[in-house]
């Protein structure tokens, strides 16, 4: 195929495979725990993340990475300070992010890279960006399996989970720290505006097939493996933009199991 002669699309094609397979993970646990709007809030953190590292002149993902780790460990601390009120933390996170990435744009003279991250621009990747993206993607899933059944027990039930023995909020701070990590490494490919769709939709129309948790959990990768291929590959020929084109994918395929899995 044509679009394998480019070694660009063959590293987004990569890239684009890891994070598809990560960032559903990421996503059935925050689906099942109710908070679907902390990739939202954490994709602002990583806004100002790049903000700081395109005003210093530090690689955008470093700083996005810090930062973003950062707010998630106090999202998980305000969390814990609001029980049974968890939207609190993720909105007061939220417009935290977005009020410092305000006052950072000020500082920003590149607007086009600027761009490339609010939207995504994956076949742009550089080198240092491809293995660190490489690298955290190995280190997300495996961390992921390695806390399979506690991220399990912890979505559904947290008391439950404390009376089985699991370090309930341990395991939530290193969940914060997986979600804000894979967030800001998916900035530059996916885009800051849409990496929540990514992580939201395919659990959501993985969830209509009512297959279980870790059938939900292959589903879902399935289907971000497929939405991101589907949109790398249609907009290598069509010339749109990668981003907005994987989720538009993503949101026409739930429409169609919505139609079909009627209940």
């Amino acid at each position: 195929m044509e679009i394998f002669q480019y070694s660009y699309m063959v590293k987004a094609l990569i890239i684009g495979f890891m994070l598809a397979v990560i960032i559903p993970f990421m996503g059935v646990v925050v689906v099942n725990k109710k908070i679907s709007l902390v990739g939202d809030a954490l994709s602002h953190v990583s806004l100002a993340g790049i903000m700081i590292g395109l005003i210093t002149g530090i690689t955008p993902m470093y700083t996005a990475v810090l930062i973003c780790v950062i707010a998630g460990l106090i999202l998980e601390y305000i969390r814990r300070k609001f029980p049974g009120y968890q939207e609190i933390s993720t909105a007061i996170i939220m417009s935290g992010g977005i009020g410092f990435a305000s006052v950072l744009s000020g500082f920003v003279k590149t607007a086009a890279n600027f761009e490339s991250y609010l939207f995504g621009s994956i076949v742009a990747i550089a080198d240092s960006e491809f293995y660190m993206i490489i690298a955290v993607s190995l280190v997300v899933f495996v961390t992921f399996i390695y806390y399979y059944r506690d991220l399990m027990h912890i979505s559904f039930d947290e008391t439950g989970a404390r009376l089985a023995g699991i370090k309930v909020e341990r395991v939530n701070s290193i969940f914060m720290v997986l979600i804000a990590v894979t967030i800001s490494a998916s900035a530059r490919t996916v885009g800051i505006l849409i990496i929540s769709s990514l992580m939201v939709i395919p659990v959501a129309s993985a969830m209509k097939f009512n297959q279980g948790y870790f059938r939900t959990i292959v589903i879902s990768s399935l289907l971000g493996i497929f939405f991101t291929m589907s949109g790398l590959v249609i907009s290598f020929y069509l010339g749109l933009k990668p981003g907005g084109s994987i989720v538009l994918i993503g949101v026409l395929t739930l429409l169609i199991v919505l139609l079909i899995r009627k209940e």
